[in-house]
């Protein structure tokens, strides 16, 4: 079986949505001119200290952005919304981008409080994206829809027109129910935080899947200077010590970074979510094409 060629994307959240429009083109422009394939970005609404950004409105400004670079959104947290709002701006953007979009779903839950603010109960989020994931798919492949669960109750729902082509969706996540919930509703898996030995057990239980891995990456002149641009990173957003992420973590040069991965590829992972932290975007941008370029090469 001939595998599906590696693809690369970066986060977005470097300081782009701060910067006057003008300048956040040239921003897409350099990402898209340096040869990686898409920009994916997180969905909080309320994260921690009340930060965050909405997945779909991401997703529509990168579509009318740039017209070729692929835009993945990794990952929306789905239970915090009624998923034939979701349905219909899923189709929207499939439309102002075919194509490009790819639709990451999570359940989230390193802020109960962001949960439970959307009216949500924390304790239910994953059964509440089961049923969202059925409705979501069933209405972008056309059908007329009647749902009854413990959460939504809908009656001859419809979302047209639906997308020409089919929305790749990606399930994040490293539990069990994770990885579950991406083969009964995903086109592939996106893993966070695991092991290259369980990504080949994944592969092996969904073989052949677009399965994904999405980490921080540390970049920097020396890998001490790397490992402190991530570590303070992580540590910023997560309000944790990077100590629980550093197992998980790759810092260095680009070919480091790229040697870190490369068990992942061997293991079935055929796209990469990145979010580089170095001393400037230009160099994020700069590393994380070398990065993909050796990951190709080792292919």
């Amino acid at each position: 079986m001939r595998l599906a060629p590696i693809r690369v994307g970066v986060t977005n959240a470097l300081s782009m949505w701060r910067q006057p429009l003008a300048e956040r083109r040239v921003a897409i422009d350099r990402i898209a001119d340096s040869g990686i394939d898409h920009v994916f970005f997180a969905d909080h609404v309320s994260f921690h200290d009340g930060s965050g950004k909405d997945g779909m409105l991401q997703a529509t400004g990168i579509a009318n952005l740039h017209d070729t670079l692929g835009i993945y959104a990794g990952v929306y947290l789905l239970a915090l919304r009624h998923p034939v709002t979701v349905a219909r701006q899923i189709s929207d953007v499939a439309q102002m981008a075919p194509g490009r979009f790819t639709f990451g779903v999570g359940v989230g839950g390193e802020d109960r409080h962001e949960v439970e603010v959307c009216g949500v109960d924390p304790s239910t989020r994953g059964r509440r994206t089961d049923a969202a994931l059925d409705i979501v798919g069933r209405l972008l492949a056309g059908e007329t829809v009647d749902h009854e669960s413990e959460f939504f109750t809908i009656e001859n729902a419809v979302v047209a027109p639906a997308p020409a082509g089919r929305v790749p969706i990606m399930v994040g996540g490293r539990s069990d129910a994770a990885i579950a919930r991406a083969a009964r509703f995903g086109d592939g898996w996106l893993g966070a935080w695991v092991s290259a030995r369980r990504f080949a057990e994944v592969e092996e239980r969904m073989p052949g899947g677009d399965h994904g891995l999405q980490i921080w990456v540390g970049v920097g002149a020396d890998r001490d200077a790397a490992r402190q641009n991530v570590a303070e990173s992580m540590e910023s957003f997560y309000k944790v010590p990077f100590a629980a992420f550093e197992k998980y973590t790759p810092w260095g040069t680009a070919a480091e970074v790229a040697e870190w991965l490369a068990p992942y590829v061997d293991a079935g992972c055929r796209h990469f979510n990145l979010t580089p932290c170095a001393d400037s975007e230009e160099e994020a941008i700069e590393s994380i094409a070398e990065v993909r370029r050796l990951l190709k090469d080792h292919q």
